[in-house]
């Protein structure tokens, strides 16, 4: 059977490349991408070292030896180096003449060695260097985008007197709003009146309000915006961001300026092995980006190393990188991100548009910090919103909805249309004294219970590892639990719900701990997922760390993020239903279910359920076909 394997495995076993289709000199794929443009940053250090044309031929012939690159991002500024006019003019002569369009970059840092110091827009000495700046990037180029860092950290004096008593969030939102119109768009554009400016968004965007990046008005001021979509590891890293993540905020920002985000953006940093950079780079190409930048013309050049290698149960890691390559080309990084694109390509082009079950964000907004990326590590296909929704069939919010003040008012009108609404405990939390009681009478207790077994109807289900998880207590018959967590005989609601007007308000308590959410048993998963996506054409089984793309195009991905082999199920809803192979055809095996019947009742139609089995760290992309 073809899957789509780790990316050691095609290092490996060229055979199986060479059979996917791609073209190989010298037993490397040369391949332009035909599905989204590649691009490459290359910061003002190694932009600098382009005045030696020796330095500049040598390194472009390592990259593009095995990159092909539709783009290069020169920039001008970083860590108060400005490089100089002949260096930019003849890097631009240079990659124009290999084909390659050239585009300007800013990052507006101080030291970004000493905690990424960023400028102080209230300091008139560094306002004007942050608009001279931009002034000379924008005499070069027809378009620039602005790296990561356009907001501010400063607690200087003068920001601290200039604030007087509003809060950080309040001061630094309106600061960093008018720094944009007055610094960087209406000197930009004074020089070069055809010039785009670009703000590229980091990957912290539940923090973003606190230090000035206003999502509110910034997409708006801004010609386009960019995503950053680098989430590197997990646990050994201090931002500990979900790999679902490099799907969900490209998808929140398209939503911020739809049409308008230019790509997705992913660096090397806090790589322990291959296949976590190839994910984030497909996971960026899954949210249907028309450009993947590659940070940066540096880290391409980073030979490749044994200690990146993956060392998965009973799998031989013993090869020799320069037997893919031509032989005099050196190994690096940008071989890694080669194969990886290629192997994206070849299915991203078959995708309709994204799309998941909506969960509301507000502008400015915090509380259960980036949850929706663990749901979408449990199966669950998640589509971040600014707005909220009021006509989908369901949809899910968390503590940050707590921002809008409408928002029990809202919930209300939309069960009362009929449409449900699933809420998780910590927004629950914050509602409960909002008049959220009128609705359904719950209350957020402040006990807490560790629980490990779970009850499902009257199945007791045994779980491997305890968590805590807080108590709700509810109104026997008002409401009732679909899934109790239980200790020593006594339970408490994980899954709840409760019947208004004319739809259902669901409750999901959310561990203390959000990854163990990624810990409960899969009979409990698979109860949670059916509930939450039982308007979806599927729902999926199995276990945690695999994540589920749909497309409006009768298209979907399923991605492990395992570091074993898993098998998972497609339940779909209605008979009638094939699922094959976008790659090879094959048609996949599938088991009827039988509907479930009680006294005269169906509770369950009868389904189809197609089995996948996904090696570590892979991915499958498939299609639903109609069948008589």
């Amino acid at each position: 059977m073809k899957v789509v394997t780790t990316l050691l495995k095609k290092f490996i076993a060229l055979a199986l490349i060479i059979s996917s289709g791609f073209s190989f000199i010298n037993g490397y794929a040369q391949e332009k991408c035909k599905n989204f443009n590649v691009a490459i940053y290359a910061r003002a250090y190694e932009v600098q070292k382009m005045k030696d044309p020796q330095w500049l031929e040598s390194t472009w012939k390592t990259i593009s030896s095995q990159l092909k690159i539709d783009k290069i991002y020169l920039e001008t500024h970083r860590d108060l180096l400005i490089v100089d006019r002949e260096t930019l003019e003849n890097a631009i002569s240079f990659f124009k003449s290999k084909g390659v369009k050239t585009s300007g970059g800013i990052t507006y840092t101080i030291d970004e060695s000493n905690q990424f110091q960023t400028f102080c827009y209230t300091n008139p000495g560094e306002r004007a260097k942050a608009q001279e700046i931009i002034e000379y990037t924008a005499s070069f180029f027809d378009e620039v985008i602005l790296d990561d860092f356009f907001f501010t950290s400063c607690k200087c004096g003068l920001c601290v007197k200039a604030k007087g008593d509003k809060s950080w969030t309040e001061y630094r939102l309106e600061l960093m709003k008018n720094a944009a119109n007055d610094l960087i768009l209406t000197p930009a554009k004074k020089v070069n009146p055809n010039v785009k400016v670009v703000i590229k968004y980091p990957n912290w965007y539940d923090h973003f309000h606190g230090l000035g990046f206003n999502l509110e008005a910034g997409p708006n001021q801004f010609d386009g915006v960019y995503t950053g979509t680098e989430t590197r590891d997990a646990v050994f890293s201090n931002q500990h961001l979900q790999p679902y993540l490099s799907y969900l905020i490209f998808r929140y920002f398209n939503n911020l300026k739809p049409g308008e985000n230019g790509g997705g953006w992913v660096d090397t940093g806090g790589m322990r092995f291959y296949d976590r950079y190839a994910e984030q780079l497909w996971l960026t190409m899954l949210a249907k980006a028309p450009e993947i930048t590659l940070f940066d013309y540096r880290q391409m050049l980073y030979p490749l190393r044994p200690g990146w290698e993956p060392v998965w149960k009973n799998q031989d890691v013993s090869f020799d990188y320069s037997d893919f390559l031509p032989a005099d080309t050196l190994a690096s990084m940008a071989t890694t991100a080669s194969h990886s694109l290629n192997i994206i390509d070849k299915v991203v082009g078959k995708f309709g548009n994204p799309y998941g079950i909506k969960s509301y964000k507000p502008f400015h907004s915090q509380g259960e910090d980036f949850l929706q990326n663990y749901f979408g590590m449990i199966g669950i296909p998640v589509d971040l919103v600014p707005y909220f929704p009021m006509d989908d069939e369901m949809i899910i919010l968390t503590e940050q909805a707590k921002h809008d003040p409408e928002i029990v008012e809202k919930i209300e009108q939309r069960l009362k249309n009929g449409k449900d609404v699933l809420i998780t405990s910590g927004l629950l939390n914050a509602l409960q004294n909002r008049g959220i009681r009128k609705i359904v009478d719950l209350e957020y207790t402040t006990r807490k219970s560790e629980v490990k077994d779970f009850l499902l109807g009257r199945r007791l289900v045994e779980g491997d590892v305890p968590m805590i998880i807080p108590q709700v207590q509810y109104q026997t018959n008002d409401s009732w639990e679909i899934i109790s967590g239980m200790n020593n005989g006594l339970g408490w609601p994980l899954l709840h719900q409760g019947k208004f007007a004319n739809a259902t308000l669901y409750l999901l308590v959310i561990p203390e701990n959000f990854s163990d959410l990624y810990n409960l048993p899969i009979e409990v998963l698979n109860q949670i997922r059916s509930t939450v996506m039982k308007d979806l054409p599927c729902t999926l089984e199995g276990p945690s760390n695999v994540s589920l793309f749909m497309y409006d195009n009768r298209t979907l991905v399923l991605h492990s993020f395992n570091d074993e082999p898993v098998e998972m199920k497609l339940v779909f809803q209605n008979l009638g239903k094939a699922l094959s192979d976008i790659l090879t055809g094959e048609v996949l095996e599938s088991e009827r279910r039988e509907a479930v019947r009680f006294w005269g009742r169906t509770f369950s139609p009868e389904k189809n359920a197609f089995n996948v089995k996904l090696p570590p760290h892979s991915f499958r992309a498939l299609i639903i076909n109609e069948i008589d």
